[in-house]
């Protein structure tokens, strides 16, 4: 008698017109438990990103200066784009930051639109903590 592989088996048997009438498969049970410290670090991360407190980020510098003319510039920024900006103060100065891009690709594509009204606009090296 010559040994037929499993799949020769079955394939022989369908072809013969011989059914099976019971088959199973086993049943598993996958139990998985979580560190509930994963959990709140996952909020706090995603309260950071928000919140701009993530600084590995790229972001467009348009202003730095006084108070009174970085809200006049972010006004005029804000009344011609829709990427997040702010003023971040770092004294004695004011900053007009745009934007919280993942790479420095994204960063470059909105600062040639930005530049047109914006010239003096520049992507800072972005810090790492």
């Amino acid at each position: 008698m010559r040994k037929l592989s499993i799949n020769k088996l079955l394939l022989s048997c369908f072809l013969s017109g011989f059914t099976f009438l019971n088959l199973s498969a086993q049943e598993g049970r996958i139990n998985i438990s979580e560190d509930h410290k994963i959990s709140k670090l996952l909020e706090l991360k995603s309260e950071m990103s928000k919140d701009n407190e993530i600084e590995d980020r790229f972001k467009i510098q348009l202003f730095y200066g006084n108070n009174g003319e970085a809200n006049d510039v972010i006004k005029d920024y804000r009344s011609k784009f829709e990427y997040p900006s702010l003023i971040a103060y770092e004294a004695p100065n004011y900053k007009v930051w745009v934007g919280s891009f993942r790479n420095r690709l994204e960063a470059d594509r909105a600062l040639l639109k930005i530049k047109e009204s914006f010239p003096s606009a520049f992507i800072p090296k972005p810090r790492r903590r």
